[in-house]
């Protein structure tokens, strides 16, 4: 999976605070990131449905923070229509599905990754199969941090 340009994740974010009635971001690069997950979790707080290109661009980065921090093949984190990683480390797979699949919408997987739900409370907006299926201890993801 690719990750986001810093222009893509600024673009998303001016867009996803505009539609918040808030001004474009000016703080440093290295944030857009999280400014934008930040952004996306305050429209879900508002009952708002975020901008879905930040939605999209969120759930990717957040995506590909557990596989950085949780590397390997054993385990794919589905996320439709936006993305799949591979992470956990373990028996690898290299045909067809593999044995240990978790599968949620969008919002899940962000309320999931940054901690604002817990795993435990998820069971039934999760389908998940296989032994390995559990991602309660690689989450929330890091370096994450609401400011």
């Amino acid at each position: 999976m690719a990750r986001p340009t810093p222009e893509r994740l600024r673009a998303a974010l001016d867009a996803q605070l505009a539609a918040l009635g808030e001004e474009p971001y000016a703080g440093p690069v290295a944030r857009l990131a999280d400014a934008l997950v930040d952004a996306v979790l305050t429209a879900y707080a508002a009952g708002d449905d975020p901008e879905r290109t930040a939605v999209r661009l969120a759930a990717k980065v957040l995506l590909q923070r557990l596989a950085d921090e949780a590397p390997g093949r054993s385990v794919e984190v589905r996320v439709p229509p936006y993305a799949a990683v591979q992470c956990v480390e373990g028996p690898r797979h290299t045909r067809g599905t593999p044995p240990n699949v978790i599968e949620t919408d969008p919002k899940t997987w962000i309320l999931l990754a940054t901690g604002r739900l817990a795993w435990a409370d998820a069971a039934d907006r999760i389908a998940a199969s296989g032994a390995r299926a559990d991602l309660s201890p690689y989450l929330p993801v890091k370096p994450y941090e609401s400011r």
